[in-house]
């Protein structure tokens, strides 16, 4: 099973750095940021399972950046904030927050509520990568909100692909777990194929593809 990965921002990059070996040691994967601006950039480029931030950011503050989220795609986000106040508590709720806790706070009650979060039925929340948002309820594709007809094909090629974002990817392994699941017999030549036409309807330039690209003498690889 894939490691589930937490975005962390954070500009104390003391307590950055402890919660990323902390939560590491949990077994997840974790990326750091220490502003709105670089959070942004590593959640549109690599995506998350889940969003841990400060509540007080040097270019923003996270109830903001925690509405402009959520507006994109319902992941999983827990706020630290260095106040308690029900003002906050409310503003929280308001912005679509998951979860806070207040500083200073217990580790081990962060991990298990983090723990709790991530045990959510995973499948009713969208999975996002970019302005592209793949809704599994549905089995739709939206580019900048804007619906995607994709074949049964093409979505199941395109949900492998984002699932496993950032990982080399060979014809072989492409062909056992999106067509052999199906039980049906099919050359490498129809992974081409079908890679050509998700990339006519999800890339800007479909000859200069920036999402789904070639590993030359490997396989592809989605950014």
């Amino acid at each position: 099973m894939d490691k589930k990965t937490i975005l962390i921002i954070e500009d104390d990059t003391d307590l950055q750095d402890g919660l990323s070996f902390s939560l590491r040691s949990e077994g997840y994967q974790t990326r750091a940021a220490s502003t709105v601006k670089e959070g942004l950039r590593i959640f549109h480029e690599q995506g998350c399972d889940l969003l841990l931030l400060d509540c007080n950011l040097p270019d923003g503050n996270g109830f903001d950046l925690c509405a402009r989220i959520k507006g994109e795609c319902d992941i999983p986000i827990f706020m630290l904030t260095a106040r308690d106040t029900e003002m906050d508590e409310v503003k929280a709720l308001e912005t679509g927050m998951d979860d806070f806790m207040s500083k200073p706070f217990s580790l081990a009650v962060l991990k298990a509520r983090i723990k709790k979060l991530l045990r959510r039925d995973t499948l009713q929340i969208p999975l996002c990568s970019g302005d592209i948002r793949i809704d599994r309820n549905t089995c739709k594709v939206y580019k900048n909100q804007t619906e995607i007809h994709c074949s049964k094909t093409e979505y199941q090629l395109l949900l492998y692909f984002v699932e496993h974002a950032g990982r080399v990817l060979s014809k072989e392994q492409i062909l056992d777990s999106v067509w052999d699941s199906q039980g049906n017999y099919v050359d490498e030549n129809t992974v081409s194929v079908n890679i050509r036409r998700l990339r006519s309807k999800l890339e800007d330039d479909p000859k200069h593809p920036e999402r789904l690209v070639n590993v030359y003498g490997i396989g592809y690889i989605w950014k």
